[in-house]
């Protein structure tokens, strides 16, 4: 079904992107917003190998040498891809950091992976990394992509001006670097660390490639589709799906402005594929829910036939199993007349275009995808992680079971080793950890396998099931083994709860931290006389109820055992600054345990 033929032969990522920027020269590669000039602004393929030229002469007159790191702290955006494509086409490794890490997070990445070169959008970006105090002996010099800094040359590292470093490239008369072979680094990306210090994972060309070959065997974009992209290109997850794959299948990637203004972009850009994580498509779900519960009975009554209806259809179209009540008498009148309808409203939602919503990163809620899936919208769901390049494994348009990641990619390889912890191996696998090789070691079997710290579990069909992380499994004092994560997710699909953390390691039960959302705090407050504004209204038994039965509601398909007991609320967001949380968005588990320590005490000494 997928496009990977058409890649036959071709072995790196600079190849991939020569071979599309020849065959579509003059289609539309890139998209994004000019703020200067308060319109979008669009880009060839011709114009951006053209720019990734200029980027390479730039490099080649610094002195960079093959193997040398280039840091990356960009959004996502052109400047990003001219920069990564460049210091790839040279030989160099592309260390991508985390947009909106913090700076002592990007020093000691900068610092471990010994970066010579750091390209950046803003000069504060810099002067925060250096006031941290972190030694970078290695670092030479500083590009600044949407500033003109005053030039110094006897500052070290030297700063540049984009524009200054590529006027300054254009008088370079040398030799291009040859490029990279297959097995040369294309990146070294730094996990994000939910435990410790991050590892800089090391990915090759070869690598890469693979995985993007896999995908599209699995998922398979058309020519000329517009991606959205809008999670950050040090996610692994976009950087292959969202950006490698589409410029080598000669799609066009529009960039999103920022997050708050991604329901509006979906409706400008109007994309066909989307790379995305379970959050998103809940949010819009949680505003869907939040819309049908100011609506009459009828109206919420008739959305949820439609769902049924949808659901069913798509059972039977990838051989699920119908639920008990899937069919009813008057079902030929909904798939008729209230269906299409339906559809077409949450359609708009993205657009109206939308054909391809992938998801990874975690898993989706049955609530969502059942929603999404019914509704014409049907999400795909891989499996996969930094460590594989990332994806392992896929769902897609032909067969897509939401409750499964899917078969294993083409050329991958899994199986489920001791206390069934996937194991995988394959051309995708990564090379090992940079500079660590007793890691490098320990995330491996002794005859090879990579362990990915998963449980799964095999579908009758063949699909791979996650049943969660091996170190966060909760097991209870009674006993029972409960995924938090997958609790989380389906408390947050009520959108009271902006953030959620269930707690209950060697507890006689579970416990639920939260963070709730400001508005429907203070609707939930003027429902039982409490001032949102007065923090002791947080700890009010009342309200620690009423948010407690809404989070067992929004949980109400999981088993009586796994339904949280007690409740602490806070109104403070759980942030990447504060340490709580990571930059792709998850929970430091044990930074929560430190911070709310007292709290989870409390409330276990109450309950008893």
């Amino acid at each position: 079904m997928g496009r990977s033929q058409e890649l036959e032969g071709l072995n790196t990522l600079p190849e991939l992107f020569d071979a599309s920027s020849a065959k579509y020269a003059g289609s539309e590669a890139l998209r994004e917003f000019d703020r200067a000039g308060n319109r979008w602004v669009s880009h060839t393929y011709a114009e951006v190998a053209e720019r990734v030229l200029a980027w390479r002469r730039a490099y080649a007159a610094l002195g960079l040498k093959r193997g040398e790191r280039v840091a990356m702290l960009l959004p996502n955006g052109t400047d990003h891809v001219y920069a990564d494509l460049a210091a790839l086409a040279n030989g160099l490794i592309p260390v991508p950091l985390h947009a909106i890490d913090t700076p002592g997070a990007s020093a000691f990445i900068m610092a471990d992976s010994g970066a010579r070169i750091l390209v950046t959008n803003k000069l504060q970006r810099w002067t925060q990394i250096r006031a941290t105090g972190t030694e970078l002996p290695g670092l030479e010099h500083v590009v600044v992509t949407t500033e003109a800094p005053e030039a110094d040359d006897a500052a070290s590292p030297r700063i540049w001006g984009a524009e200054a470093l590529l006027a300054m490239g254009a008088g370079y008369s040398g030799e291009l670097p040859a490029g990279p072979a297959p097995e040369d680094l294309a990146g070294i990306v730094y996990t994000s660390g939910t435990t410790g210090r991050p590892k800089g994972v090391m990915l090759t060309h070869a690598n890469f490639v693979a995985n993007v070959k896999d995908t599209l065997e699995c998922v398979s974009p058309r020519a000329g589709e517009v991606f959205l992209s809008f999670l950050p290109l040090s996610h692994t997850f976009e950087r292959m799906a969202g950006y490698y794959l589409a410029l080598a299948t000669g799609c066009t990637i529009a960039y999103n402005r920022s997050v708050l203004l991604l329901a509006e972009d979906l409706k400008t850009i109007r994309p066909q594929v989307i790379i995305s994580v379970p959050r998103v498509y809940e949010r819009i779900h949680a505003r869907v829910q939040e819309k049908l519960k100011k609506s009459s009975p009828s109206a919420r009554r008739l959305f949820g036939e439609a769902v049924r209806v949808g659901w069913a259809d798509f059972c039977e179209k990838n051989g699920i199993r119908p639920e008990a009540d899937a069919h009813r008498w008057w079902d030929g009148l909904i798939r008729a007349f209230l269906l299409p309808r339906v559809r077409e409203t949450l359609a708009q939602q993205f657009g109206g275009r939308l054909r391809v919503a992938i998801s990874g990163g975690a898993a989706v809620n049955p609530k969502v995808a059942r929603t999404f899936c019914g509704l014409g919208l049907p999400i795909i769901q891989g499996y996969g992680m930094t460590e594989t390049s990332p994806i392992i494994a896929g769902n897609n348009l032909e067969l897509n079971h939401p409750d499964t990641v899917g078969h294993p990619f083409q050329h991958v390889e899994v199986r489920l080793g001791e206390g069934d912890e996937i194991e995988v191996r394959g051309p995708s696998v990564m090379k090992g950890y940079w500079g660590r090789p007793e890691d490098t070691a320990a995330a491996f079997t002794p005859d090879g396998w990579l362990k990915t710290g998963d449980i799964g579990e095999w579908t009758p069909e063949g699909m791979l099931r996650i049943k969660g992380r091996i170190k966060e499994i909760i097991v209870t004092s009674t006993g029972e083994k409960i995924p938090p994560a997958d609790l989380e997710s389906a408390i947050e699909t009520d959108p009271l709860f902006a953030q959620t953390w269930v707690v209950g390691e060697n507890r006689p039960y579970l416990g639920l931290v939260c963070v709730l959302e400001k508005n429907e705090w203070a609707a939930l407050c003027a429902e039982e006389g409490l001032d949102p504004e007065d923090p002791a209204s947080l700890s009010a038994a009342r309200a620690k109820s009423s948010v407690l039965k809404r989070a067992k509601t929004a949980a109400g398909d999981f088993p009586h055992y796994a339904l949280p007991r007690a409740v602490v609320l806070t109104q403070e967001p759980w942030t990447i600054e504060s340490g709580l949380i990571t930059p792709t968005l998850k929970l430091k588990r044990r930074k929560l345990a430190e911070r709310f320590a007292e709290d989870v005490a409390r409330i276990y000494a109450t309950h008893g």
